[in-house]
């Protein structure tokens, strides 16, 4: 299989969709790279709450859930990430 290469900026502009349910979870805000052996760790996406006093949780996503890469989005099982709105 060859691989695809795709610039930080590229990822960067993509949208993060859920496999299991097609939700939008956002754009990546920041990628967690292991340098010394030259892979992506995680995506980090901005949090999906909103706290009164700023306080940031951002959810970070393991590379191993991510299913596929495309062309302008990228896929995640991101099941236990989402947050349910019906609460």
């Amino acid at each position: 299989m060859e691989g695809a290469f795709y610039s930080l900026n590229s990822l960067r502009t993509m949208e993060v969709i859920d496999v299991n349910s097609g939700a939008k979870m956002g754009c990546i805000k920041d990628l967690k790279i292991d340098a010394s052996v030259c892979k992506i760790l995680a995506i980090i996406l901005p949090s999906q709450k909103i706290s009164w006093f700023g306080k940031n949780n951002d959810m970070e996503i393991p590379w191993s859930k991510v299913r596929k890469v495309g062309i302008d989005v990228i896929l995640v099982d991101g099941n236990e990430y989402l947050i349910d709105k019906s609460e």
